[in-house]
Formats: structure tokens, C-alpha cells, sequence
């Protein structure tokens, strides 16, 4: 339920369910822990218990026995999850509070061309049982289907009532966020992506702060896998990937088509061309 001084009071009934599972699994390297889980609007469409504790078990056992690797540039495979919130950045770069404060590494940037053509994002407010679906943002504004990126170009900033008025635009009905954000995506799976990389790393798991909207800077502690081939080799932990955020976004060679449902940012692994990468 919502109401304000403008005379609007509506409300929405919404419901969320999840359960998840945490796993820890040591070998004579030492410890390891992973987890997996699953979220709907819907009880009915969650996963099976068995499957989220298999998972769990799965990718806890998959991270032991981790092996060093070179620091140097590599091409680097973004999950679903680590892709999200890559995405995630960009949106924060293009949110109104940080335009207005001139904080921003892509002030002045609408209408510019950040993201290679191919690219497309989008929110969808309406999608059925959506975990983001709303049908207005968090100040009564009533949310519509509509394109932050299109061919690669910068179309519209998230914008509050507020911000838009300090940037002398229209709001943008993302008081409080996005809904529902869907990323373009290729025909590749994620196994072709491996094929297509050849030689990289696959990158898990992110941690730490080390995002800088202002400049663009990027530098995270990250785990994954060494990948060789196109087929993954072994466990990588305690690496660094660095670079910056709007070359990271010119130079993505590619989206999959393994999108994960519990997320309302929907993306496919990103694969970028090249990152820093410092080894251990």
C-alpha cells in the first residue's frame, strides 16, 4: 500500500518464497563452501529440496583443491549472477541520483553509444510473477515497459520524480529501481562460450567494494576456474580482476542464453574480450 499528497493511495498484494542451502567440504588443501538456492513468487515453482542441497554439494566440492595461475591479461566469463551485477553498475551509472550529483562515469552520456550494437536492455514492469513486476514505482508513478540501451546506445537515464526535475527531464517511473531488467542475449549456451573463449577465466564469484562509479574504476577479489581448450581445468581463489568499467562494456564479445530465473535482472554470461587478472 502506498499513498502520498498528490491524492494517490493504490496497493498490490505480492509474495515472495526461497530456500537455499549452504555446503562446506575440506580436503587436505584445506576448506571450502558454496551454496545454491531458488526464489518465486510462486511456492509451487520452487526447486525440489534434493536438487538445492545436490547443487550446493556440487559446486562446493567443484572449488577444491585450487591452483595458482600467471597475473596477465586474460578474457574473463561472467555467471549469470556475477553478469547481473556488472549490469548492475552500469545502472547505478545512469541512475539520476548519481547524474544530478555529477557523480557519475557516464554523465552526459545519453544518447552515446557504451555497449557494442548487438546489445540491447530493457525493464518489463508486467511480467507474470516476475519478482520485480510492479504496477508502479515507489512514489505512484505508473511503471511501463521501456529501453535503457538500444543497438548499444545509451536511451533513457532511471530517474525518480525527484532527480528528473534536478535534471530538468521527465521521470522515468524508477523511483525506488528498475523492474524486471532483461539484457539481450546470443543463441550461444554457456558451453559454446567456453568453446569461444578458449583460454580464460571463469569468474564465480565476486567480493569487495572496489567499484567506483564516479571514475569508472574496477577492481574486485574474485574465485573461479582456470579454463583451457574451452573446457574448464581447475579451481582459481584470491585473484583480483581489474579494469575499467566503460571499456568493459565496449568490449563484451558476447551474452548466452543461459539466463537464471531467480534473478530480476535477467543476463546470460558476459563474456569480455580481456581484464586484468592478478594471480596468486
Amino acid at each position: 500500500m502506498y499513498g502520498n499528497s498528490h491524492g494517490f493511495l493504490e496497493g498490490y498484494p505480492t509474495s515472495r518464497h526461497s530456500l537455499s542451502a549452504v555446503a562446506i567440504a575440506e580436503d587436505s588443501k584445506g576448506m571450502q563452501r558454496d551454496y545454491y538456492y531458488t526464489v518465486a513468487r510462486n511456492a509451487q515453482n520452487l526447486l525440489d529440496d534434493k536438487v538445492i542441497g545436490r547443487k550446493a554439494a556440487e559446486r562446493t566440492i567443484a572449488r577444491l583443491c585450487p591452483q595458482p595461475i600467471t597475473t596477465g591479461e586474460y578474457p574473463v566469463l561472467l555467471t549469470p549472477d556475477v553478469a547481473a551485477g556488472f549490469i548492475g553498475h552500469f545502472i547505478s551509472a545512469i541512475k539520476g541520483g548519481n547524474l544530478y550529483k555529477k557523480s557519475s562515469f557516464l554523465l552526459d552520456h545519453l544518447g552515446e553509444k557504451v555497449f557494442p550494437s548487438t546489445i540491447n536492455i530493457y525493464e518489463d514492469p508486467f511480467i507474470l510473477e516476475g519478482l520485480a513486476s510492479a504496477p508502479f514505482d515507489s512514489e505512484g508513478v505508473e511503471t511501463r515497459r521501456q529501453h535503457f540501451v538500444q543497438d548499444g546506445v545509451i536511451t533513457n537515464y532511471v530517474l525518480s520524480s525527484y532527480s528528473a526535475r534536478r535534471l530538468d527531464m521527465q521521470t522515468t517511473a524508477n523511483a525506488g529501481g528498475v523492474h524486471n531488467l532483461r539484457v539481450s542475449s546470443s543463441d550461444l549456451n554457456f558451453n559454446q562460450l567456453l568453446k569461444k573463449m578458449q583460454k580464460g577465466i571463469l569468474i564465480t564469484e565476486v567480493m569487495g567494494q572496489g567499484v567506483n562509479i564516479l571514475t569508472g574504476d574496477y577492481s574486485r577479489g574474485a574465485s573461479g576456474f582456470w579454463i583451457e581448450n574451452g573446457e574448464i581445468q581447475f579451481p582459481v581463489e584470491e585473484i583480483t580482476i581489474a579494469g575499467a568499467l566503460k571499456e568493459m562494456m565496449a568490449n563484451i564479445t558476447a551474452i548466452g542464453n543461459d539466463y537464471d530465473p531467480r534473478l530480476s535482472t535477467q543476463t546470460g554470461s558476459i563474456l569480455l574480450e580481456s581484464m586484468t587478472v592478478a594471480g596468486n
